[in-house]
């Protein structure tokens, strides 16, 4: 198998992932899984994200309040920046693959990767459904160390490692492998949490009167580490939240061009009662307007996307 990543290639590789972990990946059999991921090997896994969404439902969270704009946003800008169909997408961080399988059902070859072994248990589940799309592959595996040859893709969609990766050199190092895998011409999307989502968020719901909630924006901005959240809050243990300007320079950093980064919700999810106004059909097509007019001013909403060109 070819693969290589000439600037990174002498990077030390992060430490070793718990024996526990491997034995969740070993337990998904017959899903075709990273040879690249074994005992021994000095990839770093957080294991706290794992446990993360190993009991939080991310399907469930797109089908009401922020979800559904943020779901026919985010399908809306794939759809804008891919090759038509049959494309090759690896769907990288792509959970339980709720956009591998509607892409997989356009006709387009995907393989999904995601870190957490209940996403990718869930991914065969709904393979398994009457009348399911099929994907190319599905496995567990880093993204700073994809099980693919380079030049293999004609795109990358990236969701959680790049905030789910709060040291810089990951996250440059995550999109340098997926530049690796890109065939010339081919696009990385790439999406990503806005430095001020937090500190939005907790003013709209009143949240940044409790202390804790306040010293954890004031870090967040300031830095774009999120760090100790407060325990009712149901947010990842730790992530780290960009500027803009901040995910161009780490795309370049890692050899890609960045030809542009929007925002995918702008602030038309700050709507009073957004699952009623969602269910208007009126209402819903202004709803998208507003994320469709603002999205050169990403700061604006919580989610953005750059899109980067090999």
């Amino acid at each position: 198998m070819t693969k290589t990543s000439p600037r990174y290639q002498d990077k030390p590789r992060p430490a070793a992932v718990d024996r526990q972990y491997f034995a969740a990946l070993r337990r998904l059999s017959p899903i075709e899984l990273c040879c690249d991921i074994e005992a021994g090997d000095t990839t770093h896994v957080t294991q706290s994200i794992i446990d993360h969404y190993t009991t939080y439902d991310e399907a469930e969270r797109l089908k009401h309040d922020i979800g559904p704009l943020e779901l026919a946003r985010t399908q809306e800008l794939i759809l804008r920046y891919l090759l038509p169909a049959p494309a090759t997408v690896l769907d990288v961080g792509g959970a339980m693959g709720i956009y591998a399988f509607w892409l997989a059902g356009l006709g387009y070859a995907v393989h999904l990767v995601d870190i957490v072994p209940h996403h990718i248990e869930q991914a065969r589940e709904t393979a398994q459904q009457p009348g399911s799309p099929q994907l190319a592959s599905m496995r567990v595996s880093d993204a700073r160390s994809l099980d693919f040859d380079d030049d293999f893709a004609d795109a990358v969609i990236m969701h959680g490692p790049l905030y789910h990766l709060p040291d810089r050199n990951d996250r440059v190092c995550t999109i340098a492998e997926a530049g690796r895998v890109l065939r010339p011409g081919g696009r990385l999307l790439a999406f990503a949490i806005t430095r001020y989502a937090g500190l939005i968020y907790g003013l709209s719901k009143g949240h940044v009167f409790d202390p804790d909630y306040h010293t954890m924006i004031r870090n967040e901005v300031q830095t774009g580490q999120r760090e100790k959240p407060p325990p009712w809050t149901s947010t990842f243990p730790n992530a780290y939240f960009h500027h803009p300007d901040e995910l161009k320079t780490e795309m370049e950093d890692a050899g890609l061009n960045h030809q542009v980064t929007l925002g995918v919700l702008g602030p038309a999810w700050m709507v009073p009662d957004l699952d009623a106004s969602w269910q208007d059909p009126e209402q819903r097509e202004i709803i998208l307007d507003i994320a469709r007019f603002t999205e050169h001013e990403p700061v604006l909403g919580p989610r953005l996307m750059a899109v980067g060109r090999k």
